[in-house]
């Protein structure tokens, strides 16, 4: 009778210790679940946002090369009546001088008037021309610069965005070992191998928790 009974107790002990660690594999099981689909919600949510990020920047580039283009036209004409004028200085035609004037574009006339103030026949040190000055600013320049900014910004917003999103998917990666070791553990014999796993199962879902916690989220 006494070596029934404590067959009946270790019976109960060990159903008791596979209980145990089923219960703790279906938690496991259940929350890595869980996790793993947030995790790839919001790499899903990042792609999307990597994209848009990309696609403005993109837009923003093409913008840029419009205003630079603009620019150009108008630093060329500025460039052909300033030949002109310095023509006709050197050939002392006060008449032709006192027309192209006349032609120089506001944008031009700005930079223009700044450049004979430095009385640039008489000080060596004076630019060889207004382009040089910063008062010379033709129309769409300071716009292709703000969009090249602008593109510059995005474009380190979508690479951002793209790295947040790799995260999520090594964090879904080291979700699915949790649920790897923890299915493997309930094909294990021995009790303390099975532990051992879970335990292991149990430590990778707590850094993948941690590292949850800590990464920026879009919801």
């Amino acid at each position: 009778m006494p070596e029934a009974e404590a067959e009946d107790e270790d019976d109960a002990s060990g159903d008791a210790s596979a209980g145990a660690r089923e219960l703790v594999a279906v938690v496991l099981l259940s929350v890595t679940a869980v996790l793993t689909a947030w995790s790839g919600f919001e790499a899903s949510k990042w792609g999307g946002e990597m994209s848009i990020a990309f696609s403005q920047a993109s837009g923003a580039r093409i913008e840029a090369s419009r205003f630079d283009a603009e620019a150009d036209a108008a630093r060329n004409f500025d460039l052909d009546v300033f030949a002109v004028y310095v023509q006709a200085v050197a050939e002392g035609d006060d008449a032709l001088t006192d027309f192209v004037e006349t032609r120089f574009t506001d944008h031009f006339a700005v930079a223009f008037d700044a450049w004979i103030a430095m009385r640039p026949l008489e000080n060596p040190d004076a630019p060889k021309g207004p382009f040089a000055l910063p008062e010379y600013q033709p129309p769409g320049a300071a716009e292709a610069e703000e969009s090249d900014a602008r593109a510059d910004t995005l474009f380190a917003k979508a690479l951002e965005s793209n790295q947040r999103g790799d995260d999520y998917t090594l964090l879904t990666v080291l979700f699915a070992l949790v649920l790897f070791f923890t299915a493997v553990s309930q094909r294990l014999r021995s009790a303390t191998l099975t532990w051992v796993v879970l335990g292991g199962a149990t430590t990778l879902l707590l850094v993948g928790v941690g590292l949850l916690i800590a990464f920026p989220k879009i919801i």
